[in-house]
C-alpha cells in the first residue's frame, strides 16, 4: 500500500502541475507563439515559392532580379504578361474573393480593432493567392503586405480553432506577423517590432514575450531553408562628420515629400480607377497594360524590385536612371495598387528610398565632397526614410533597414532615426497617417474607438445580468400587485405569461390611478395595468447594443430573454451594472493601449 502512494504521489504531483499549467494563460500563449510562429514561417516561405513559380512560368525566370532577365524579352511578352495576368486576377478577386477586394495589413489591424482577431480564412487564402500571382505577373507591388496577412491570417483560424480568449488571439496574430516578417527578411527584431508597433499597437510585456518568441522562430526556420543571408548587402558606413546631418535631415524633409506623393498617386489611380466605364474584374488588364508599357522602357519597376534597390545601394545606377526610375515606379505602384493588383507597399517604399537616396546623395557628394559619408549611405537612409513614413512605423524601419542591409556600423543608425523621424513626422502631419490608416480612414474604421469597442463585444449581458427579480401573471389581483411592487426590487414587476414567456412590465407608474383606490381592488388585475412588448436583451448581447438600447427606451431595467421568439425570461439588467461594465471594459482597452497590461 505504502509502495502503491510512494508511486502514486509524484505522479499526483506532476499531473497537478500540469493542470496548473494549462490553466496559465501566459505559459500556454509563449507555447502557442512558438506553433503559431513555425506555421506563419512556412506560409511565408511557401508564398515565397508560390509568386516565384508565377514569376518563372509567365517570364522565364526565378531570381529576384526581374528586370535584368526582362531587358531581354521581347516587347510582346512584357506587354501580355501583366495584361493577361491581371486580367486572370480581376476575375479571380470578382469571383472567390469575399468583398471583391485584395486584403493586405490594414485588414490585420482591422480584424484586431473590430472583430477581436477574427479573420476569414477564405480571404486569408485567397488573398495570399492574387498577391503571389500579382507579384509574379509583374505588378509593382511588395510582399510584406501578403505574409503579414497570410501569417495573421491563419493564426486566427487556429486561435478560433482552439477557443482561446480575444487577448489570446490578438496576440497570436502578431505572433503570426512578426513570425511572416521574420522569415521573410530574416529580420528578427523588426519583424518583433513591427508586430508590436503596427499590428497591436503597444509594448506590453503579456505581448512583447510571445511575440519576440514566434518571431525568433520564424527566423530560425527561415535560415534552415535558406542560410543567414541579408536581403541587401550593404557597403559599411560611417559618419565622416556630424556637419553632413543637415544633409540627412534634408533628405528626411525630401523622403516624406516622396511617401506623400506616392500616396496621392495611388489615391488618384484608385479614383481613376473607380470611373472607368468598365467592369470592375477588367481594370486590373487596363493597369497591367499600363504597367508593361512602363516595363519597355524601366523595366526595374516590375514585380517587388530587389533587384534595382540592391543595385542603388551599389552604386551601379547614375543620376540620371535614378530620378526616372523614381516617377516610373511612383507611377507603377500607383497604376498597380489602383487598378486592383493586390500586394504591399514596404517594398516599393524602399525601392523609392532607394532611388531617392541614392540621387540625393550623388549630387551631395558632389558640392561637399570632404563631408560626404558616400552616395550609396544616403541610399540607406533614404530607404528608410521614404518606407518609415509610409508604413507610419519609424520605429520597426529603422530596424528593418538595418536588418535588411546588414548593416554592421551602428553609430550610422543615427542618421537612419533623424531622417526617418523627419519624414514619418512631416507625412503624419501632412498627409493625416500612414498608408493603412488611409486606408482604413476610407472604410470609416477608427482604430481607437475599434480597440474599445473589442473589449465592449468581449462582455455580454448574461455577464452582467441578475436572476433577482419579481414576477407576476396576468391574473394577478391589483392588491396583490400594490404589495409585490413594495417588495420588488427597483419597483418593478414582470409579467408572464403560463409558460413562463414575457409579455410585459409593471411599475409604481402604472398602477398610479389604482394604487391608492380600494374600490378598484376586485375590477383590475395585472392584465389592465400591463405595458406590453417590453424592450429586451439576450444573454449573448453586449454591452454597446445593450447601452444603445436603454438609450432609446429610457429604462433602466430591463428584461434578458432567452430569445425573442420564446420570449422565455432568464433575468434582468440594470442600467447601472452596465455602465460600470462599460466602464470597466473601456479602462481594459485603454490599458492596452497604453502598454499597462
Amino acid at each position: 500500500m505504502s509502495l502503491l502512494s510512494s508511486r502514486g504521489e509524484p505522479r499526483g504531483r506532476i499531473l497537478e502541475e500540469m493542470r496548473r499549467f494549462l490553466r496559465n494563460d501566459q505559459l500556454v500563449l509563449l507555447v502557442l507563439a512558438i506553433i503559431m510562429g513555425a506555421i506563419a514561417a512556412y506560409g511565408a516561405i511557401g508564398f515565397g515559392y508560390l509568386y516565384r513559380l508565377v514569376q518563372g512560368l509567365t517570364f522565364g525566370t526565378f531570381a529576384e532580379t526581374l528586370y535584368t532577365h526582362a531587358q531581354d524579352l521581347p516587347p510582346w511578352q512584357i506587354i501580355a504578361v501583366p495584361t493577361i495576368g491581371g486580367l486572370f486576377i480581376g476575375l479571380f478577386i470578382h469571383f472567390f474573393m469575399p468583398g471583391g477586394r485584395p486584403r493586405g495589413v490594414a485588414d490585420v489591424m482591422e480584424g484586431i480593432s473590430l472583430h477581436s482577431g477574427r479573420m476569414d480564412i477564405r480571404s486569408t487564402l485567397g488573398a495570399a493567392v492574387v498577391s503571389a500571382a500579382s507579384i509574379g505577373v509583374g505588378g509593382s507591388v511588395g510582399r510584406e503586405g501578403p505574409v503579414v496577412h497570410l501569417g495573421a491570417g491563419l493564426s486566427s483560424w487556429i486561435s478560433r480553432r482552439l477557443g482561446v480568449s480575444r487577448t489570446i488571439t490578438i496576440n497570436l496574430l502578431g505572433c503570426g506577423a512578426a513570425a511572416a516578417i521574420s522569415a521573410s527578411f530574416n529580420a528578427p527584431i523588426a519583424g518583433t517590432i513591427f508586430a508590436l508597433e503596427v499590428i497591436i499597437g503597444h509594448y506590453a510585456l503579456s505581448a512583447l514575450a510571445p511575440i519576440a518568441l514566434a518571431s525568433v522562430t520564424g527566423t530560425i526556420i527561415s535560415r534552415g531553408h535558406f542560410g543567414d543571408f541579408s536581403a541587401f548587402v550593404a557597403p559599411s558606413h560611417s559618419i565622416v562628420s556630424y556637419l553632413e546631418f543637415p544633409a540627412f535631415a534634408l533628405l528626411g524633409v525630401v523622403s516624406a515629400l516622396v511617401a506623400i506623393i506616392l500616396m496621392k498617386s495611388i489615391i488618384f489611380a484608385q479614383d481613376m480607377s473607380n470611373k472607368m466605364p468598365l467592369p470592375r474584374w477588367v481594370h486590373p488588364a487596363v493597369g497591367g497594360l499600363l504597367i508593361g508599357l512602363i516595363a519597355l522602357v524601366f523595366p526595374q519597376v516590375l514585380g517587388v524590385g530587389y533587384g534595382a534597390t540592391d543595385a542603388a545601394m551599389k552604386e551601379q545606377i547614375a543620376l540620371g536612371m535614378l530620378l526616372a526610375l523614381l516617377a516610373a515606379k511612383t507611377a507603377a505602384v500607383a497604376i498597380s495598387l489602383g487598378s486592383g493588383f493586390a500586394g504591399g507597399v514596404f517594398s516599393p517604399s524602399l525601392f523609392l528610398g532607394a532611388m531617392l537616396g541614392g540621387s540625393f546623395g550623388i549630387i551631395a557628394t558632389e558640392a561637399f565632397p570632404h563631408l560626404s559619408s558616400g552616395h550609396s549611405a544616403y541610399t540607406l537612409v533614404g530607404m528608410g526614410a521614404v518606407a518609415g513614413a509610409v508604413l507610419g512605423a519609424p520605429l520597426s524601419t529603422i530596424l528593418i533597414v538595418f536588418e535588411l542591409t546588414g548593416a554592421n556600423n551602428y553609430s550610422f543608425i543615427i542618421a537612419v532615426m533623424v531622417a526617418v523621424v523627419i519624414a514619418s513626422v512631416i507625412t503624419q502631419q501632412a498627409f493625416g497617417g500612414s498608408f493603412f490608416s488611409w486606408q482604413l480612414q476610407k472604410r470609416g474604421v477608427n482604430l481607437a474607438r475599434g480597440r474599445e469597442a473589442g473589449f465592449l463585444a468581449e462582455v455580454h449581458i448574461g455577464d452582467v445580468m441578475t436572476s433577482t427579480y419579481m414576477s407576476v401573471s396576468r391574473q394577478t389581483p391589483i392588491a396583490e400587485l400594490r404589495e409585490k411592487l413594495h417588495q420588488a426590487p427597483h419597483a418593478q414587476l414582470f409579467v408572464l405569461d403560463d409558460n413562463g414567456a414575457l409579455v410585459g412590465t409593471i411599475d409604481l407608474s402604472d398602477v398610479a390611478e389604482a394604487a391608492y383606490d380600494p374600490s378598484l381592488d376586485g375590477l383590475l388585475n395585472a392584465a389592465d395595468v400591463t405595458r406590453p412588448n417590453p424592450p429586451v436583451l439576450m444573454r449573448e448581447t453586449d454591452l454597446e447594443v445593450a447601452i444603445k438600447l436603454m438609450e432609446d427606451v429610457h429604462e433602466e431595467h430591463v428584461a434578458v430573454v432567452e430569445d425573442t421568439d420564446s420570449m422565455q425570461m432568464i433575468g434582468v439588467v440594470h442600467e447601472v451594472e452596465v455602465m460600470l461594465a462599460y466602464n470597466n471594459a473601456i479602462v481594459r482597452a485603454r490599458e492596452e493601449e497604453h502598454g499597462a497590461l
